[in-house]
């Protein structure tokens, strides 16, 4: 493979609609960004952080079956679905699966989609310079859709679009400048993500029991300066009595007397601290004036380093 993976580019948060009959918006599945490189004969999987995940997800590996091309880098989204819409919790079962072992039985367990929305190479040529309306009739043109990879359908009517996801409960929508290239390792106004739910990483620094077992965690987010900040509770989501079983016996190496946040948590009196090693997936509505999340809700673990929980996530 002699692809180098690269940084996809990346939408900016709007609470606003932008203006202009060139723009386009697609559904924003809740699941895990990924790029797929073919070179004629090997095929890679790597995320968003240019992590491999090839092993995780097997039923991909054959791009030939759903694509006609030669080779190709393509841009997308793996989902899995859970009681009728794309579960976060499901896909990060698969994701953080490390042998091939554990892969088998997940992949019996959690079905999963491919939902391709951008092609950045094809052929041996790249096609980052083309708009991406072009680059959606070429994607259009090779691609063979099946049940487990299928292309991100283009809506003109943003707001009707956003209304529908809101009315299921789903993440939210990304809206596209049709003109726009492909810009590697970029950000800008060009693609915009309007959510219903936000989300974030979090640094677990503390937690609190009922009884002999964890049943709140105590969250954080680094400053500019690296000081770590409480910004909010969480006992609610998505994880099961399981889940809250292995914390609590996880955390039991991770204790520490000193308290690691620089504020003091609301929790305190009644908070066990442990060193910032756990991060997870938090949607909340939005930051009261105290700097804490309203309503958080645990959505998974993520394997990432704690450093990335950081304010300007997004």
């Amino acid at each position: 493979m002699d692809f180098k993976p690269i940084l996809p580019f990346e939408p900016i948060s709007t609470n606003e609609w932008p203006v202009g009959t060139h723009f386009t918006s697609q559904i924003k599945w809740d699941g895990v960004r990924m790029l797929l490189y073919f070179d004629g004969s090997t095929t890679k999987l790597i995320n968003r952080r240019t992590n491999d995940r090839t092993l995780q997800y097997p039923e991909l590996t054959n791009p030939q079956a759903f694509c006609s091309a030669n080779s190709v880098i393509l841009d997308g989204e793996i989902i899995a679905i859970s009681d009728g819409k794309p579960s976060f919790y499901q896909i990060m079962k698969r994701d953080s699966a490390r042998k091939s072992s554990t892969v088998t039985r997940a992949m019996q367990q959690v079905p999963i989609t491919y939902m391709v929305f951008d092609i950045l190479y094809l052929n041996g040529d790249w096609l980052i310079h083309l708009s991406l309306k072009e680059r959606q009739a070429i994607l259009e043109s090779i691609m063979k859709p099946n049940h487990q990879v299928q292309l991100v359908t283009n809506h003109d009517d943003m707001e009707a679009l956003f209304t529908i996801v809101k009315q299921h409960e789903l993440e939210g929508i990304v809206i596209k400048d049709l003109t726009s290239s492909y810009v590697i390792n970029g950000k800008d106004k060009r693609w915009l993500k309007k959510k219903i739910f936000k989300d974030l990483y979090a640094v677990v620094s503390g937690v609190t029991y009922r009884g002999k077992i964890v049943n709140s965690l105590l969250l954080g987010l680094y400053d500019d300066q690296g000081l770590l900040w409480y910004i909010g509770h969480a006992g609610t989501g998505k994880l099961t009595v399981k889940d809250w079983q292995h914390v609590t016996e996880i955390v039991q190496s991770m204790t520490t007397l000193e308290r690691p946040f620089i504020n003091e948590p609301e929790r305190s009196k009644e908070a066990v601290w442990i060193t910032p090693q756990l991060v997870v997936k938090v949607s909340y509505m939005e930051w009261t004036h105290n700097k804490t999340l309203r309503h958080p809700s645990i959505q998974s673990f993520i394997h990432i380093d704690s450093q990335v929980c950081t304010f300007n996530q997004n």
